[in-house]
């Protein structure tokens, strides 16, 4: 179409978000979030490892019933995805929370995707699932990660340094920035995932799936939230909110191209992209609504 999504998604707008990011973090602040290596464990093996067991074992359950086989499939996709490049880092900004640790989970949840350790530890239940035999290019995948995470972030904070004075005084509107990006991200995979003319999809799967991911992002917001706010978890209040956001949000950017990677000419490809589709709106329509009483707890805390 004429918006060019291949190009102005996959790479422009990506990379916009990120250079957004280094722009407006303190380099101070990403400098110390890298020391936090307790609050990056956690993320990381709730977003990689817990997530897509707990979702697979509920399948096992979900699979008896008859909901469309592969919008469950679709559900198994979501688990394993990283976390996202931009809601998770946007929401945890709009509440006050540890910025710094949301950016830094992002992109080094990113990071592993192109890992092989990832693609056998977290995706081989998805390759059992689907009976898939393909194969995923790694040194692509990789390197175009690096292109639009990694390189527009440093030189958003090179950029930084040079007009820090000037920033502070203006005040760009980056979070507005970011959601003007991140809304066209989001407009234009449902063009494209529903401009299929073969999806084939019955209303009550696609209603109970919308209900499942609702559920599940819920219970999982409430998940981390009590294992990060224990009297021994060692957290800080800022710290909690970027956890529940970077555990339990799931990476549509990312996530969209990394199916279309690996199940590429697949038959059933549209539908198994619904369940993402659908999670990555309702993570920014939860995460939203949840803003003023997440932030109401944390001051409260602080103070």
């Amino acid at each position: 179409g004429p918006l060019k999504p291949e190009i102005t998604i996959t790479y422009i707008a990506v990379s916009a978000i990120f250079f957004n990011s280094g722009l407006s973090l303190k380099t101070e602040e990403l400098t110390s979030a890298l020391m936090h290596v307790k609050l990056h464990l956690f993320v990381q093996i709730f977003t990689l490892v817990f997530f897509p067991t707990a979702i697979w074992l509920f399948l096992q359950l979900l699979s008896i019933t008859p909901i469309n086989e592969w919008l469950l499939k679709g559900l198994q996709t979501v688990g394993c995805m990283p976390p996202p490049v931009s809601s998770a880092v946007i929401l945890t900004k709009a509440v006050g929370g540890n910025e710094a640790a949301a950016i830094f989970n992002s992109a080094f949840g990113s990071f592993l995707v192109s890992n092989a350790v990832f693609i056998a530890s977290a995706l081989i239940v998805l390759f059992l699932t689907l009976g898939s035999s393909s194969s995923v290019p790694f040194t692509s995948i990789f390197s175009q990660l690096f292109m639009t995470v990694v390189v527009p972030l440093i030189i958003g904070q090179i950029v930084r340094r040079y007009i820090k004075d000037w920033l502070e005084r203006k005040k760009p509107p980056f979070g507005a920035i970011s959601s003007c990006v991140l809304l066209m991200i989001i407009y234009t995979t449902f063009c494209d995932t529903f401009a299929n003319p073969n999806i084939d999809l019955d209303k009550f799967s696609l209603i109970i799936i919308v209900f499942i991911i609702f559920s599940v992002q819920m219970s999982f917001m409430f998940l981390t939230f009590l294992f990060s706010t224990r009297n021994n978890s060692g957290f800080t209040p800022a710290d909690t909110v970027a956890i529940i956001f970077c555990s339990t949000h799931k990476s549509l950017t990312l996530g969209i191209p990394m199916l279309k990677i690996v199940f590429a000419g697949y038959e059933h490809l549209s539908l198994i992209s619904v369940p993402l589709l659908i999670y990555h709106p309702a993570q920014i329509l939860l995460g939203s609504l949840l803003v003023p009483t997440i932030k109401s707890w944390m001051v409260s805390r602080q103070k």
